[in-house]
């Protein structure tokens, strides 16, 4: 009996370290988590503030992107406006940006009364090194095309994470596409049919069924299988019967502004052919 219990002794306290070393593990990696997520958001932080202390200028309308990144954009914005007395108005892309500009205290406006902008700043889901942008992780992709396109100039703001040489590279999710309701089928289809890779009906979490847009739509995630023509493909793409619009966004941004790991700030500016 007394060798049964050594030996349950000397398995309880191999037992015992190898819990304490896997909570140790864990706890690191959970350190390292924390850590390149703090990294990451005040990447982006650093993005937004020098885009928006390099574009924005007194007496402008401004297009107001949506995701994580602009918030920061809209925290520099506001602190300019009350330290400088500057006269901005605010167009928002989604109903999250309107929400940032009143809760900020800017002047909200539309495209009916403020159909023109100086300038638009939003964030991207991957950039690659043409200024190509996948766009739509959060939904908004229609929205923020339309004031993208309404703007004089159009900026992006991200981290280091969302650099790519080629789309695909970073982003894993596919290209969104929004999509009327009753077309998701036959488009997602047409899509797979033509350029290959899967476009799948993206499904929310908290609900039960698909992600409702804005605009009351469905959308598709569509996950290419190779690099693309990006402007014939997006071109393609918008003439099948159903679809609203891509969250590809070719020859529309104008500069990049990537924060870094090592707290710099690099600037992409279009290739010039």
């Amino acid at each position: 009996m007394r060798l049964q219990g050594c030996v349950f002794s000397s398995f309880s306290k191999i037992a015992a370290g190898f819990l304490s070393s896997a909570s140790s593990r864990r706890k690191h990696v959970c350190l390292l988590s924390q850590s390149a997520h703090i990294m990451a958001e005040e990447a982006k932080k650093l993005a937004a503030y020098a885009a928006v202390d390099n574009h924005v200028q007194n007496n402008q309308v401004v297009g107001v992107g949506s995701g994580s990144t602009i918030v920061y954009a809209v925290d520099r914005l506001a602190e300019r406006v009350r330290q400088e007395k500057l006269n901005i108005v605010c167009v928002p892309t989604s109903f999250q940006a309107r929400q940032l500009i009143l809760q900020h205290g800017l002047t909200l406006s539309d495209l009916d009364r403020h159909p023109e902008l100086d300038v638009a700043i939003d964030g991207a889901d991957e950039v690659d090194a043409e200024l190509t942008l996948i766009k739509g992780g959060g939904g908004c992709l229609t929205q923020e095309k339309i004031v993208a396109g309404c703007a004089k100039h159009f900026v992006v703001i991200a981290d280091y994470r969302k650099d790519s040489k080629a789309l695909g590279q970073q982003w894993k999710k596919g290209v969104p596409i929004e999509v009327i309701p009753m077309a998701y089928v036959p488009v997602s289809r047409a899509i797979a049919k033509r350029f290959g890779g899967e476009a799948n009906l993206r499904m929310a979490v908290s609900k039960a069924g698909p992600v409702v847009t804005d605009n009351s739509n469905f959308i598709l995630d569509w996950k290419f299988e190779r690099a693309e023509n990006w402007k014939e493909v997006n071109t393609a793409i918008k003439m099948i019967p159903g679809v609203v619009e891509t969250g590809l966004f070719v020859g529309m941004a104008e500069r990049a502004y990537f924060g870094m790991e090592d707290g710099t700030v690099q600037v992409r500016d279009p290739s010039v052919n």
